[in-house]
């Protein structure tokens, strides 16, 4: 007789052994701690004909977000498929899910597993399945109401409730809804204090408020949930390297970027635009990041002609930029180009986002500002197209502002700034920023104010650190 899993979804295995074992892989993979593959390595190894846990680990490999990830991808894919008539209506489900991320649908994927949901809410897996795709897919509103659809079936008894609103809380947060997102971050970890993608949405709340204090002590007084051998602690680290970037420390930023963000060589993608991201946002600001770009660079490097996701091709091409590969840079282009004319997912989103955005990094790097301005004026408004949380696409904002300045367009700087100071006018960056755009335009005046309340904002060592700049 087919078994259910400790939420009562239907699995068509009678194996108990396996279940246990794909229950141990489900909750190593929502707490991001390793070794969810190995754990249903395990259970395949010892069952074969086990269709969930093939699903499961085409799953896996789906969520990479990387070419390098596919023949893993196609290989469960493939061993599911050949099991299907045992299969139920559920694994079926997860099944052409993962068709139809592997054939380039990444919408269709995501629909399917959301389908999925529709008749088994409790479906965990295909829940953040679909949770991560709404992320990559850049669908603000769906990392939010997909969630919200399911929670009706679920509550304080049900196990894994709490990793549940950790997505929830996500999903509030990215639709700008920053009282409930903290509320429901709060209420995840009360229930799972573990959860790292419930602290991220918290942080992420910090950060769009501008509340950097809070922040910081969100995270450095929570490191011992969120951070020891913890797949996902490298992008908790980000955060807390943003708030430190905000406050000019970039000392600590390069101690979090040596020591937790990118403390070894990596080829995971996801590890890897977090550090390009960083170091791109510290290049903005002309600091020196000393042989940090090259080592990235290098890893880059073979990707060049990938164009597999083109969310992580803005960062290989902030890589090759800022260390000075031009004929990389030219290559990552033409093969977003050959993109364009394909179809699937990564095509659109590449043709309406990432190639244009690809070429205003470019044009940054030869100094070529208006062009950088003109390109990112024409995609700011529908950049979620190609993922990424809001966070993480501020980079764009940033680089248009920094591109205007640079050419001289006070009038657009201080409009931009007027708009980032208006959202969040606890940030020192925003101030200093806006006092540049002013400065530009002859205000110097207004320019001292914006540099005074900058530096009412910062601790009192970079306070002092900014008078010095002003006199």
């Amino acid at each position: 007789m087919a078994l259910h899993d400790k939420r009562g979804v239907p699995v068509s295995t009678e194996s108990r052994e396996s279940l246990d074992r794909l229950e141990t892989a489900t909750e190593l993979l929502l707490g991001y701690f390793a070794d969810p593959l190995a754990a249903i390595d395990e259970a395949l190894a010892e069952n074969p004909a086990f269709v969930m846990g093939h699903c499961f680990r085409a799953g896996l490999f789906l969520i990479s977000s990387e070419r390098g990830a596919e023949p893993e991808l196609r290989r469960s894919l493939e061993a599911a498929e050949a099991l299907a008539r045992k299969a139920n209506d559920r694994e079926r489900g997860h099944m052409a899910a993962a068709r139809a991320w592997l054939e380039g649908d990444f919408h269709e994927a995501v629909e399917r597993y959301s389908s999925v949901l529709i008749d088994h809410p409790r479906d965990i897996f295909a829940l953040q399945m679909a949770h991560l795709g709404d992320f990559f897919l850049g669908q603000s509103v769906m990392l939010r109401d997909r969630v919200a659809r399911v929670l009706p079936d679920w509550d304080e008894a049900v196990p894994g409730f709490g990793y549940v609103l950790g997505m929830h809380a996500f999903g509030l947060e990215e639709s700008n809804q920053y009282g409930r997102a903290e509320a429901t971050g709060r209420r995840a970890l009360a229930l799972m204090p573990r959860d790292p993608w419930a602290v991220h949405a918290v942080a992420h709340v910090m950060e769009m408020q501008g509340r950097l204090a809070d922040g910081i002590e969100w995270l450095t007084s929570r490191t011992d949930d969120w951070a020891p051998e913890n797949m996902f602690a490298f992008h908790n680290w980000w955060h807390l390297a943003l708030y430190h970037l905000d406050l000019g420390q970039t000392d600590r930023v390069l101690q979090l970027y040596d020591e937790a963000i990118r403390p070894k060589h990596s080829a995971v993608a996801l590890e890897m635009l977090d550090a390009a991201a960083l170091l791109w946002r510290l290049h903005l600001r002309g600091v020196d990041v000393g042989n940090r770009w090259a080592e990235l660079a290098d890893t880059y490097e073979p990707m060049a002609e990938d164009a597999y996701y083109t969310f992580n091709d803005m960062h290989a091409m902030m890589a090759f930029v800022a260390d000075g590969r031009e004929e990389a840079a030219k290559r990552l282009l033409a093969a977003l180009e050959r993109r364009i004319t394909g179809g699937g997912t990564n095509g659109v989103m590449t043709r309406e986002v990432g190639l244009p955005v690809c070429r205003a990094i470019q044009a940054f790097g030869k100094g070529d500002y208006a062009t950088t301005v003109d390109l990112l004026l024409l995609v700011r408004t529908i950049a979620h197209r190609f993922g990424g949380s809001h966070a993480q696409r501020d980079v764009l904002s940033q680089t248009l502002i920094e591109a205007a300045l640079r050419d001289n367009q006070g009038r657009l700087a201080r409009a931009l700034m007027a708009e980032r100071t208006d959202l969040k006018p606890t940030s020192p960056y925003n101030w200093l920023t806006t006092a540049r755009a002013l400065d530009l335009l002859g205000h110097r005046i207004e320019a001292n104010r914006a540099n005074a309340k900058a530096a009412a904002l910062l601790p009192r060592q970079a306070s002092e650190s900014v008078n010095v700049v002003m006199a």
